[in-house]
């Protein structure tokens, strides 16, 4: 069972969702979709993108959190794995043969894209910009190799709070400031459980540092990713305003209803202000 460990971040940081207990008529689910088209891109962009960090046992955990992800599962997945340097990497290989989703190892410019799965090739450090991946030479400060770190930071910078941030069994350190970034930017952090981690150092100082929000098991991480896959963001909220989306008697509702369970106002903070 997840344990919710760490205090989420302010509203206005988090996702923008409707809750499920707000139940709209069935004729303004179509009257929204006739009247606001939603651009092809930003319909594609609206996937959710999961930087993993793991290094000793975490082949194992990912491989059985990849044998619960459905195989039209609208995520994509980057995996950053500790590898050694020296040796050319057969994680590609390795992970193709327990999903359905297409895994490939990352070369430089490649756009992310749903339902496939992103391996750091050894010997690199990985960055995102604008859903691309980046590689440069391997970067070590004061002699250490972070590549999970290096990635998160700019996952976090990249999707803000639609980040999504994951370490499994390990233990180093490498990570923990990656968790604390897409945590600081209110998206979603979680980390492999005592009980099913080979190696727990890298998980439980995740949760001490108090930047961690679900601890589950590879299987209940693989659910959650689920979850969040068909709930998505909503990302034109961010350009339109809610009364542009939503007929006005929805938004009354809506209002009404998040007034009742929160006893504040939201009805006369939908404009902006300046």
């Amino acid at each position: 069972m997840a344990q919710r460990l760490a205090e989420r971040r302010p509203v206005k940081k988090r996702h923008a969702r409707i809750s499920k207990q707000v139940s709209l008529p069935a004729e303004s689910t179509k009257r929204k979709s006739a009247e606001v088209p939603v651009d092809e891109q930003a319909r594609d962009d609206s996937f959710p993108i999961v930087g993993i960090g793991a290094s000793a046992g975490g082949l194992e955990a990912f491989t059985q959190l990849l044998r619960e992800l459905p195989s039209d599962v609208n995520v994509a997945l980057v995996l950053i794995q500790h590898l050694d340097p020296t040796y050319k990497s057969m994680l590609t290989e390795l992970l193709s043969r327990t999903t359905n989703l297409t895994v490939l190892e990352v070369t430089d410019g490649v756009r992310v894209k749903p339902r496939h799965v992103y391996v750091i090739p050894p010997n690199t450090a990985m960055t995102i910009s604008e859903r691309v991946l980046h590689l440069t030479s391997r970067i070590e400060v004061d002699g250490k190799h972070m590549p999970i770190d290096h990635f998160l930071q700019s996952l976090a910078k990249d999707q803000k709070s639609r980040a999504i941030g994951v370490i499994l069994s390990g233990t180093s350190m490498d990570g923990i400031q990656g968790l604390r970034a897409i945590k600081d930017e209110g998206g979603i952090t979680i980390a492999q459980d005592e009980q099913s981690a080979k190696y727990y150092d890298l998980p439980r100082s995740a949760v001490a540092a108090g930047c961690v929000d679900l601890v589950l098991r590879p299987q209940d991480i693989a659910q959650e990713l689920v979850k969040l896959s068909r709930h998505p963001y909503v990302p034109y909220l961010e350009t339109e305003g809610a009364e542009n989306l939503l007929p006005q008697s929805d938004l009354e509702k809506i209002f009404g209803l998040l007034r009742k369970a929160t006893k504040v106002d939201f009805e006369h903070s939908q404009e902006p202000v300046g």
